[in-house]
């Protein structure tokens, strides 16, 4: 079995994205080959099937799309790189639980790419820069009990998947260089006062189309047979 092939969809409207992820998934069978389509969205807050509507702070005239993924809302934005991998995870033989950290492992090797180091947090899928030392390569400690677990992080990539018949799709979202202030009109991933940021905040000055080759390629290596 061949690697993922990748699109590259450019600028693509959410909800027409979103149907023909459907469909795709809906149509293939155990033949069909693995894809990774690439995009940017324009502004659009997403409402995961969880998501809870005080979540929702102030849209901004943003428009709001209820969406079947997990997780809670987040924000997608001009300057952000979206990858939606349409993997058959039977066929490559893991669990959803697996394909996430897979998920979280490519986007730690595409910014460790661009000299940033990446942390998770337990339960919290995404992935997180330390805001005072971004580029230091620390293992950072879990927070004990009654700490806050993003003391000193801000969320740089979004992670939010549906799984039908074993088969994924939805996917991630990397922080490039946005306008991050959509942001504030939400609870992110529905944690009030998470901090989010950019790889052009943190001094990361790269294209976007820079960073989704690099994203592409690191997705198909993790998600390869």
């Amino acid at each position: 079995m061949t690697e993922p092939l990748v699109r590259r969809l450019g600028r693509a409207d959410y909800a027409a994205t979103v149907e023909a992820m459907r469909a795709f998934t809906a149509a293939r069978d155990a033949a069909t080959p693995d894809e990774i389509w690439l995009c940017e969205h324009a502004p659009v807050y997403t409402q995961g099937l969880a998501g809870k509507a005080e979540h929702l702070l102030d849209a901004r005239g943003i428009p709001v799309v209820q969406t079947n993924r997990g997780g809670q809302i987040t924000y997608h934005g001009p300057g952000q790189v979206v990858a939606y991998p349409l993997i058959d995870l039977q066929r490559l033989g893991i669990y959803v639980k697996e394909y996430v950290f897979r998920l979280e492992q490519a986007l730690l090797k595409t910014i460790e790419t661009f000299g940033v180091t990446g942390h998770r947090v337990l339960g919290a899928p995404g992935i997180y820069v330390q805001l005072d030392d971004p580029f230091g390569h620390a293992v950072r400690q879990p927070r004990p009990p009654g700490r806050d677990p993003f003391e000193g992080l801000a969320k740089i990539a979004a992670i939010g998947v549906k799984v039908s018949r074993h088969c994924s799709y939805h996917g991630v979202a990397l922080n490039v260089a946005m306008d991050l202030r959509p942001f504030d009109g939400i609870n992110p991933c529905g944690y009030a006062g998470l901090k989010t940021v950019d790889l052009s905040t943190i001094g990361v000055r790269v294209a976007c189309d820079a960073v989704a080759e690099v994203l592409g390629g690191k997705l198909c290596a993790y998600l390869s047979p």
